[in-house]
Formats: structure tokens, sequence, C-alpha cells
């Protein structure tokens, strides 16, 4: 049975090279040739011992195999004139047990009517092709550059450094830093200022994504891999990110099982789709990040030694936003005007006591934590129609920062010594005012103040607010 389908093949192939309509030509991964038909020597106008073992330029000096055996690309449908012959040529890669052995160029032959038909229907498509390119592009492009990147510590500075250095050189990049310090800033960054800018930016979120779904969200998988699976297949992550970036947010999650899968693919540079039985060639940069301690992670049989090694080839320490206060006033001028962009609103500035209350204050949130209470402020200052953010505005920070030490008053009774007491006062102030502004509607209240709804409520009975509603 096997030799009777081997046979079938080389009469199919056969049949394929003996077509007067298409001219074929193959090369080694020299440029050699080493198989030519008929129809290709015809349209030529030449003689087989003048092709065979010729390199390709010898043969057809403008040829354009060399280019698909340096970039692996696959060229579709090129109108290409040759001798007063009209052709539409195709050049592919070839592969044998996933390593590349040589290219080969198809030419059709057709008349000045098929010309013209087969050319308006390439046009048609290649305009639906630069549509879904354009829709492709703006999902998967890096949207930070390094300019995004705040602040003038020193620290900052010297990771942003050599971020760009290694932005050029196409490593392996692991960023290590606490959860809100910009990682995933500094991954669309190092893109952006890459060779691969053009190509795509493909995120994945290790720890959003189920240990079920991570391999064939990453590596794609085939028709029928598994119940459910996509006719005709559907391609991973490292697939859509060819030529370009991925960026492998929160690898520490990653599960072992996947960990030394995605240990081959950084060895290797190929995938293997789900069900799939051939590897597929794939030029990406890797980026990495996680908050967790990879090292302690080793230790403790976590995470695989080997791959925090292939990984660790830049490293890259954000700082958190506590060890470098003196960027929170430059952060606070960059985010400012941004926010009141997005949020319609037109506060003009920080006053020195909620400076210093920011200043005070450890972020453990770092810079996402900052943005979040800036736009909380923001909203509270709007609705009391006010263009500056004072402390009163912060009221989860001033519930955690003694006031004497700020030098900010007090805020209702003035008798009131005690700090804890204070503070609730100032809390209920302020809540009461929102519910006037809110005309009492419970969730745009909590939502401005930040707290979930079941906590609002608690405030509400605390305080003897909900005769109020």
């Amino acid at each position: 049975m096997k030799d009777l389908k081997k046979e079938v093949f080389i009469e199919i192939l056969d049949g394929i090279l003996e077509n007067p309509y298409i001219g074929i030509i193959m090369v080694d991964t020299l440029g050699n040739v080493n198989i030519v038909n008929k129809t290709y020597l015809e349209i030529m106008g030449k003689q087989e011992e003048d092709v065979l073992d010729k390199h390709i330029l010898e043969v057809t000096p403008h040829s354009r195999l060399p280019e698909v055996l340096r970039t692996r690309e696959v060229h579709l449908a090129d109108h290409w004139p040759v001798n007063g012959h009209d052709t539409i040529v195709f050049r592919m890669p070839l592969y044998k047990d996933g390593k590349m052995i040589g290219a080969m160029g198809q030419s059709l032959v057709l008349g000045a009517a098929g010309v013209r038909i087969l050319s308006k229907k390439l046009k048609e498509l290649e305009g639906e092709l630069a549509v879904y390119k354009d829709v492709v592009s703006s999902i998967y492009s890096s949207k930070y550059c390094f300019d995004s990147i705040v602040g003038e510590d020193v620290n900052l500075r010297n990771v942003k450094s050599i971020a760009q250095r290694a932005s050029n050189t196409g490593s392996t990049i692991l960023i290590l830093g606490e959860s809100g310090t910009g990682k995933e800033l500094f991954a669309h960054a190092i893109h952006h200022a890459s060779p691969r800018t053009e190509r795509p930016f493909v995120r994945v979120n290790c720890a959003a994504l189920p240990d079920s779904l991570l391999e064939s969200e990453l590596f794609g998988y085939e028709e029928g891999a598994f119940t459910g699976a996509r006719k005709g297949g559907k391609p991973g992550k490292f697939e859509m990110a060819n030529h370009g970036t991925i960026f492998l947010d929160e690898i520490g999650d990653m599960p072992l099982a996947m960990q030394a899968k995605l240990l081959i693919v950084l060895q290797e540079r190929e995938v293997e789709r789900v069900g799939g039985t051939k590897p597929i060639r794939v030029d990406v940069q890797v980026i990495a990040a996680t908050n967790r301690n990879l090292e302690d992670m080793m230790k403790k049989g976590k995470f695989r030694e080997d791959l925090y090694y292939r990984l660790n080839v830049v490293t890259l320490n954000v700082p958190s936003l506590r060890k470098r206060p003196e960027d929170i006033y430059l952060l606070i001028s960059y985010l400012l005007p941004k926010l009141n962009q997005r949020l319609h609103t037109q506060i003009e500035k920080v006053s020195k006591e909620a400076l210093k209350l920011l200043c005070t204050y450890d972020w453990p949130g770092n810079v996402r934590e900052l943005e979040n209470l800036l736009e909380r402020a923001i909203n509270l200052a709007d609705l009391n129609q006010d263009s500056c953010l004072s402390p009163e505005y912060f009221p989860s920070l001033t519930r955690l920062v003694a006031k004497p030490v700020l030098g900010i008053e007090p805020v209702g009774d003035e008798n009131v010594d005690n700090l804890g007491e204070a503070v609730e006062k100032m809390e209920e102030e302020t809540i009461r005012r929102v519910l006037e502004k809110t005309h009492n509607n419970k969730a745009q209240t909590a939502k401005i103040l930040g707290l979930n709804k079941s906590v609002l409520y608690r405030k509400l009975k605390k305080y003897n607010l909900i005769s109020d509603l």
C-alpha cells in the first residue's frame, strides 16, 4: 500500500513538471538549480545543460529566489514578464522534516486576456488584504515609546538606557518590578524603538489564561485537534508575532508544563501547533515580565532554572515609585492633562498640601495607583466645581497620613483632637457631598469614591446617611 501511494505521488509530480502552462525551477539552499522543467526552459529560451547546477542568478539575473532563501517568505502571484511571455510567479521555501532544503519558483504562463483577468482579481484581493492588515496592525502594535516613561530618578534613567540599547539587539529581555511600576510600558517602548517596530507586538497575559487554553493560545492548533477546534485551525500568538515581538506578561504564573514547552521554543525558534505534526519557524523577540521573585520560585521548584537563564539575557529592574518620590510631581504634571482630556474636565493644578500628602504616601500600587487616585480626585473636584486638587479629594490617603505632619487644616468640628475621629468626619462629609452631587445615585457615588457598593452601604449605615436617601 505504501509503495502504491509513492508511485501515485511520483506520477502526480511528473504530471505537474510536464504541465505546458507552468514553468517550474527549484534551487538548493545555496541557490544552485537542481530541478527545472521543459516549460521553464521554453520561457527562458535555454537548454537544460545551460541551467542545471548553475546559480539561479546566472540563469535569471533578476530572480528573487535568493530573497526567499534569505527571508523564508512566500511570494504570492507576482506579475513577471519574461522574454515576451506574461507570467504569474509564485515563490516559496521548501522544507523536509522541518529543515529548509531549498526554494521553488512556479511561473504560470497566461495569454494577455488571462493576465488582465487575474490581475484584476489580484488587485481586489490586495485591497481586501490591506484592510485586514491595517486592522491587525492597529490591534498588534506598540502604543508607547520611551518618552512615555516619565521620571528623572537616576535608577529609572539607567534602566531606560539599558532598555534603549537592548531594543536594537533582538535579545530576550526579562523585566522585573512590582505591580504598577510600568513593566508593560517598557515592553511597548522597546518594540517601538526596535527594527521590528513595523511588525506585530503581541501581548500574552500568562496569568489571565487557564492552563488548558494557554498552550493553544501560544502555539495555535490544527483543525480537529480537540472538540470545538475552529475549522482550518488557528495560529498561535508566536505565529502572529512572527518577525515582531511577543510580550509574555506575568511569566512567573506560567505552569511548569508550559514552561518546558516554552523553553523548547526559545531554544529552537520553532513552534508546533496543538494536534500538528510539523514545526513552524518563528522569528520573534521575546520580552517577559513578572512581579514575582523568580529566584525564590526556582529554589521552591516552581520555576524552571533552565528557562530562567534562557529568559535572563538582558534584565531590567524597574524601580518602585516609593524609591523615586522626586518623580511624583513630574508624573502628576504628565498625567493631569491626559486625564483631563479623557474625563472632559478642567483641573488645573494640585495644591502644595495635596502634593505633600502624595509624596508622603508609600505607593504600594506604584504609578498605576497614582493614576487611579488622580482620576478619582479629579472626579471629586469636578463635582465640587473646583479646579485645584486639595487633600480633601484624596480621602483614602488622608486616612493613612497624619495631618499635623502635613500641615493640613482639620475638616469639620474644630474641637475634634482625635485623628481617627477627624478622619471619620472628613469621610462622612465627603460621602454626603458626593451623594448630593450625584442626586443620591449610590452606584455613581461608589464609583467616584473608589468604593465597592457593599462598602459604601456599610459606611452609609455607619454615618446614619441611609435616611438621607
